[in-house]
């Protein structure tokens, strides 16, 4: 039995969901989001309470049960605040430039490299070495975050790279000389 399945999801002020079959669509103020069910779920609205229970009862349904329920979580979430990730680039000449809705980033290739913003997320430039990624779909910020630090991981002998805010980088000593 899935304990995370069983809790409720409290719809704040503002925020209008609604059940169709198997489509569930949150609308808030940031936006609109929707996700289709498994067979093995069903989400039910009583008043500001959102509930997810089982239909069928196979292996995975409690995982299933509690992946729904996080989806939801985070759907209605997202269309209140909103989520963001932070980078950081690290590195003597590693920068980040905003063109409109992309950014430009010198990561130390013979090129620039550019990154088109997705549908739905913007990219903002803090300062150089700083960029933010903001969204209301909790996934698809994350895999944009994960896309741009694809370009320049952080390596553990000098510790450049692009790295996630308040992630630590594990430092290797590198090569030692006989003396």
């Amino acid at each position: 039995m899935s304990r995370i399945g069983k809790m409720l999801i409290t719809i704040p002020q503002g925020v209008t969901v609604t059940v169709e079959n198997t489509v569930v669509k949150v609308k808030g103020p940031k936006g609109e989001l929707s996700v289709t069910l498994r067979p093995e779920v069903e989400a039910n609205v009583s008043g500001q309470e959102l509930r997810v229970t089982t239909k069928v009862e196979s292996k995975n349904t409690s995982a299933y049960w509690g992946l729904t329920r996080a989806l939801l979580a985070n759907m209605v979430k997202g269309v209140t605040e909103g989520f963001e990730k932070k980078l950081e680039l690290i590195g003597v000449g590693y920068r980040a430039k905003e063109n409109g809705k992309n950014i430009t980033l010198t990561l130390g290739f013979s090129h620039p490299v550019e990154f088109p913003a997705p549908e739905g997320i913007t990219l903002e430039v803090v300062d150089t070495q700083n960029v933010t990624i903001k969204g209301i779909d909790k996934q698809l910020v994350g895999q944009t975050a994960a896309k741009i630090r694809a370009f320049r991981k952080p390596e553990p002998y000098k510790g450049k790279g692009i790295k996630y805010a308040g992630e630590f980088v594990r430092r290797k000593v590198g090569k030692s000389g006989k003396v």
